[in-house]
């Protein structure tokens, strides 16, 4: 991560953990790695998926009200159907290639 002059960096509290975690942490870094690079990646990747889940609901709530505003609804069967047929076809194409 590079950081300029004038950026100023904050510090995560410190956070207890039992020794066997810590050991099995230490054990998982990668070549050169650090335990406050893991964290901090750790932190990182999580802030990501939450920020991802968020949209997620934004997005379902503002489709939800659009539905409610027009009444126009897509039941669920028909969208259960249609994810089936795509499994299907997905689970074809993979046999394909294993032949």
């Amino acid at each position: 991560m590079d950081y300029t002059a004038a950026m100023k960096t904050a510090r995560i509290p410190p956070v207890r953990v039992e020794p066997e975690l810590r050991a099995e942490v230490e054990s998982m870094l990668a070549e050169g790695e650090t335990l406050t690079d893991f964290v901090e990646s750790s932190i990182r990747e999580k802030v990501g998926r939450r920020r991802i889940h968020e949209e997620f609901v934004a997005r379902g709530l503002r489709s939800l009200g659009e539905a409610r505003t027009t009444g126009q609804y897509v039941d669920a069967d028909v969208v259960l159907a249609n994810l089936e047929r795509k499994l299907e076809v997905a689970r074809s194409r993979l046999a394909k290639k294993l032949k």
